[in-house]
């Protein structure tokens, strides 16, 4: 059994009565961990489970088809960690405040008022982007969100659109929320993120924002679905009006100052760079992308309309904008939150690799509640445990010297795919999409089933490896091409 794919199938209930029925620990916490890429950890949640528990937990399992093999999951299950070790510390430095972790909640429909960011913050997240404030009249359409789901599983998204716009409070109510918040949890970090249509509604934003005890100010230049023109990222498209409005803003506020960039542009290094001329003293991106869906329901009263996209789908294209930011080299002192499709703490990794400071997740909260930032904290740190590493700024930037420009790769060696015979199962998906998509360099042998490489012709594509559903090719060593 795989366990990553027995877990996708649990419907991670709310009030779970699987671990109802069992006294002794916790399955839907273990199943969780290994749903959010923790497997290693999840087997300290029901360690002292009993069989009978354990098979009173599968009984009580709510499904769709059939329970959730929990006593399979168990027994399959690595040893939990040694309890007692101490795990390193999240804090981190960002813009000159000290945060004690770098997940933060993403400007948008997860942190609207004073009680949502409560709880996340009781939950653990570090900070908060509220949604964004502005002085128009914000009405909302219905509905004003739809779904791409993987095959078969409503309810996981590989992309999510929505047609959310901004902050439908009054401006007082917003930044009274934002003062209240920042007086009852001073350890946490408060950025207003806010939008203006001219100058003074920016600069008066933004003086409220810092009025109010806001750590930091967000300049939202990106949002792609604004019905009045002039805003969102009409804005970020201009890297002129980005220099502007930014520079306004940072003359009239001492706190630090956070353009968020938008994908929807070819080259978005051009309006950062207008950021950081004016004075920035972060970057945020991405925001979503524009794209268009066709749900069934997805219709606001007959009509259709293009909106941004967010999930798991976006994120290489997130980190592309990310890395053609960080790489330029004149913007080496500008600091960068990460943005786009972040679901689990490896996604999160990723992001800091390419060098964020911190994080802003939004779609996987949306589906799954604040509670992930139990996950995405335990898996960072054991990660970082693993590593002997104990400043999480360590890891900021750490891969950006591996990325080069594709005429510097090397094309005279060649890496073949190896074949571990124990673990094939004979379904042939690898030959099949070698013959129809690669290079005709596998065939199945029709006694054992277990697919025969033709090494002439394999130039190492290692389109087999990515199709092969269980994880039986792996990567061999590296030799000159002959």
């Amino acid at each position: 059994m795989i366990l990553q794919e027995e877990a996708a199938r649990c419907l991670l209930c709310a009030d779970a009565p699987c671990s109802k029925a069992c006294r002794k620990g916790d399955p839907a916490r273990a199943i969780r961990a290994i749903r959010f890429d923790n497997p290693a950890l999840a087997g300290g949640w029901i360690k002292d489970c009993s069989a009978q528990e354990l098979e009173a937990a599968e009984a009580a399992c709510i499904h769709y088809d059939r329970p959730i093999r929990i006593r399979e999951i168990a027994g399959a299950l690595p040893e939990p960690p040694a309890a007692g070790k101490a795990l390193p510390s999240l804090a981190i430095d960002f813009c000159g405040i000290r945060c004690e972790n770098p997940f933060f909640l993403a400007s948008s429909a997860i942190c609207t008022n004073y009680e949502m960011v409560a709880r996340a913050f009781e939950a653990g997240w570090g900070g908060v982007f509220y949604k964004t404030i502005c002085m128009q009249d914000i009405h909302e359409v219905s509905p004003r969100f739809d779904a791409v789901y993987e095959t078969g599983r409503h309810g996981r998204f590989l992309g999510f659109r929505n047609m959310e716009q901004l902050s439908e409070n009054p401006v007082e109510v917003d930044f009274e929320i934002l003062r209240r918040l920042k007086k009852d949890y001073p350890s946490k970090i408060v950025i207003a993120s806010i939008m203006g249509q001219q100058e003074e509604e920016w600069i008066q934003l933004a003086k409220m924002a810092e009025e109010a005890g806001c750590d930091a100010v967000e300049l939202n230049y990106s949002c792609p679905q604004m019905r009045q023109t002039g805003m969102g990222c009409d804005v970020g498209q201009d890297p002129e009006l980005v220099t502007f409005f930014t520079a306004y803003v940072k003359r009239s506020v001492k706190i630090p100052v956070i353009p968020k960039m938008t994908p929807n542009i070819a080259h978005i290094a051009e309006p950062a760079m207008g950021a950081y001329f004016a004075g920035a003293d972060a970057i945020s991106a991405i925001n979503t992308i524009k794209s268009v869906t066709l749900g069934e329901g997805s219709e606001v009263n007959d009509c259709q309309t293009g909106s941004g996209l967010s999930g798991r789908a976006v994120k290489p294209i997130a980190l592309r904008h990310i890395l053609a930011m960080v790489k330029n080299p004149m913007m080496k002192n500008v600091q960068f939150s990460g943005i786009g499709g972040i679901e689990t703490w490896r996604d999160a990794l990723e992001f800091i690799q390419l060098g964020c400071r911190n994080v802003q997740v939004c779609t996987a909260v949306m589906q799954y509640g604040y509670r992930i930032i139990d996950d995405l904290v335990a898996g960072l740190q054991h990660y970082m445990a693993e590593r002997g590493i104990t400043d999480l700024a360590f890891l900021v930037g750490e891969r950006l010297p591996s990325f080069h420009l594709p005429s510097d790769l090397d094309r005279e060696s060649i890496v073949y795919p190896k074949f571990e015979r124990s673990k094939c199962i004979g379904c042939g998906r690898c030959t099949i999409s070698c013959a129809d998509g690669g290079h005709q360099a596998l065939q199945m042998d029709p006694q054992t089933r277990q697919p025969q490489m033709i090494a002439s012709k394999c130039v190492g594509c290692h389109l087999c490896r990515l199709v092969c559903p269980v994880g039986a090719i792996s990567v061999s060593k590296r030799i000159t091409k002959s």
